[in-house]
């Protein structure tokens, strides 16, 4: 991880913050949502510099302003082609499907029984390559094989097969904080660690979705760490790749708290290990 540049975020729209979902949606231009239930659309031109921004609301099931609970979002993806955006809802374990303008829920479907806790549900979100959705709760059931995860084949919003069950170890980099495919096919996982000085570590690692199974436990590998003192409570990411160059966006939840910051950080990934072959694998069980 190479870093490149940041940006210190700040508004004075009473909705603006506490992001902890991103996604690069074009060159210079972001989507960020809070888990208020408030999205943010910000561009920045050639020098860098915000250039516009525009905060409005989530819809709601009942057209209704949400209540936290009902609003708590912790992961999104967005589909290139259609600009259709994806949601995982934390507080009611649902995943919510919505049109490129974010006006209209057009699906919504609720995860598998037994139910998530409330907080400790869907935290990360990616869409692969190959079209499945990989899902990672924050720390549900605190099972000892490591946190429940599930990966389904289809449209995880809409009526579909049950998604496949497995365990992420996280082998003590902490909880996941949101996730991001990459060019190659691999999941970048974003880890927040709680301390006291500093107050979150932020951890970066890689997993090979060729290793999820039914019940088996997946295991990464790291590759960075944000620097301190960028030491933020880093809860969204997104990935673009141009020129040939790969990039990773973070995002940090401010939380609403005078003493923590949005920042918007983009680095470069070079050199990543390369991914094993099947026989490898194979080798290393």
């Amino acid at each position: 991880m190479r870093f490149v540049r940041g940006w210190h975020l700040v508004s004075p729209h009473s909705r603006f913050g506490g992001f902890s979902a991103l996604a690069r949606t074009a060159p210079g231009q972001f989507l960020l949502v809070g888990d208020n239930g408030y999205s943010t659309r910000l561009s920045l031109d050639s020098r860098g510099a915000v250039s516009s921004v525009r905060v409005r609301a989530l819809p709601t099931i009942d057209g209704r302003p949400a209540r936290k609970s009902m609003a708590d979002v912790e992961a999104m993806f967005v589909e290139a082609a259609s600009g259709k955006v994806w949601l995982a809802l934390e507080g009611i374990n649902q995943i919510w499907r919505l049109d490129a303008d974010l006006s209209k829920i057009e699906s919504r479907r609720k995860l598998p029984q037994p139910r998530w806790p409330k907080n400790s549900g869907p935290e990360a979100m990616a869409r692969l390559a190959d079209g499945r959705t990989v899902i990672f709760s924050e720390n549900a059931d605190d099972d000892p094989r490591g946190r429940e995860a599930l990966i389904y084949t289809g449209d995880p919003a809409a009526p579909g097969p049950a998604p496949i069950r497995f365990f992420y170890d996280s082998a003590g980099r902490g909880r996941i904080s949101d996730a991001a495919a990459l060019p190659d096919g691999r999941i970048l996982l974003v880890h927040r660690r709680l301390g006291f000085d500093p107050v979150f570590t932020t951890v970066i690692a890689i997993v090979d979705p060729a290793d999820i199974e039914k019940d088996a436990v997946v295991r990464s590998r790291t590759i960075g760490r944000v620097p301190r003192p960028l030491a933020e409570n880093y809860e969204g990411a997104a990935i673009s790749v141009e020129e040939g160059r790969t990039w990773l966006w973070l995002v940090a939840d401010d939380n609403f708290n005078v003493w923590q910051r949005s920042l918007l950080l983009q680095f470069e990934l070079v050199d990543l290990p390369p991914k094993k072959t099947p026989d490898s694998k194979k080798a290393a069980r």
